[in-house]
């Protein structure tokens, strides 16, 4: 079998070795699709903090189970499954009141620890979730960044009431307005400074776009709500100082949420009064908790746009062509989906 390895930045090299037989509690999986994120992007270029090398990147990873070690129940030969990429001890004061995606001692596929970017892995088997055979492997690898959204809105409490806006719309961006949408909110604002994502966002659940380079953000939304602003804000651009950009007065409204999606290290221009001024709450999210489950049932159901999510396909023996959009953007390849031998049949 193969592996797809980054051994520092902006390096990476296939290695060659033995398909790995499972343990007693863990299920063998033949790797059938993996999407390709933003933090892998940074684990390339040698910006994620969280990662180290020598490291096989990929953490949206589905595939097809081939084995089953003696111990497992519930997982069976031939299942589809997505697997879980936050690695929690359950011991500790977060994993015990419900908070096991930012365990004490959490641990990362693909960024902390190997990931999936491999035609066969073993994994423990209560991370193996079983999706249904219906959804396409292109589709199904697209499981993990909508478990994202559904995360990041449910930490927001968005509902029925609320006016939403989301600065940014990349992947991430698009898929919380589908949550956003799916959840019933009434308005959803997205903000970018490039038409074409603005225009691709509509497909996506915004019912309003405004240009950041071409426009004045408050102005659009005061004009957009009639002058109440916004109930909930997602930061999914996530440069430095797009955090102090959403939380201007006119955009969030009082007693509103703010949600920043990134990990950007660069200080921000935030006071107090800016947050207590109007009570905001700022809620912080990172990756999903109890999300897998119902997101792959709401695939299979067909409640979420799929077309057009993932922009460009790759298969794992031409990888490369990955590493080199990384170092080479092109605008038009929005969401990359890695598929490995057999995803199209």
């Amino acid at each position: 079998m193969k592996e797809c390895w980054v051994t520092e930045p902006l390096h990476f090299e296939m290695r060659e070795t033995e398909i790995p037989e499972p343990k007693d509690n863990e299920v063998q999986i033949k790797m059938m699709a993996a999407g390709v994120c933003g933090s892998d992007i940074h684990i390339y270029k040698g910006e994620n903090p969280n990662s180290r090398y020598p490291l096989i990147p990929g953490h949206e990873n589905v595939g097809l189970v081939t084995k089953v070690g003696a111990d497992c129940k519930n997982i069976k030969v031939g299942d589809h499954v997505v697997i879980d990429y936050v690695i929690r001890c359950g011991e500790c004061y977060q994993c015990k009141h419900g908070r096991g995606n930012v365990c004490e001692h959490v641990l990362v596929r693909g960024s902390g620890t190997n990931g999936g970017w491999r035609e066969y892995w073993c994994v423990e088997e209560p991370y193996v979730y079983k999706i249904d055979d219906s959804i396409p492997w292109k589709d199904a690898a697209l499981i993990e960044p909508l478990t994202i959204g559904e995360h990041s809105t449910s930490r927001a409490g968005v509902c029925e009431d609320d006016v939403v806006f989301i600065l940014g719309t990349g992947t991430i961006g698009t898929i919380i307005a589908q949550a956003c949408k799916l959840k019933g909110a009434k308005t959803v604002i997205c903000c970018d400074i490039s038409d074409s994502s603005l225009e691709r966002s509509k497909q996506f659940g915004a019912d309003y776009t405004v240009n950041s380079k071409t426009q004045d953000i408050v102005a659009e939304v005061q004009k957009i709500t009639n002058g109440h602003g916004c109930t909930v804000a997602f930061d999914s651009a996530c440069f430095p100082g797009s955090l102090t950009m959403i939380m201007q007065p006119g955009i969030v409204c009082n007693a509103g949420r703010v949600v920043p999606m990134g990990f950007c290290t660069v200080p921000e221009k935030i006071t107090q009064q800016m947050i207590n001024g109007r009570e905001l709450t700022i809620c912080g999210t990172r990756m999903s908790l109890n999300q897998w489950v119902p997101t792959a049932q709401k695939m299979a159901e067909g409640k979420y746009h799929m077309e057009g999510l993932a922009t460009t396909f790759v298969k794992f023996s031409e990888i490369e062509k990955v590493f080199d959009n990384i170092v080479h953007p092109d605008p038009a390849v929005k969401k990359t989906v890695i598929l490995f031998d057999g995803a199209e049949d």
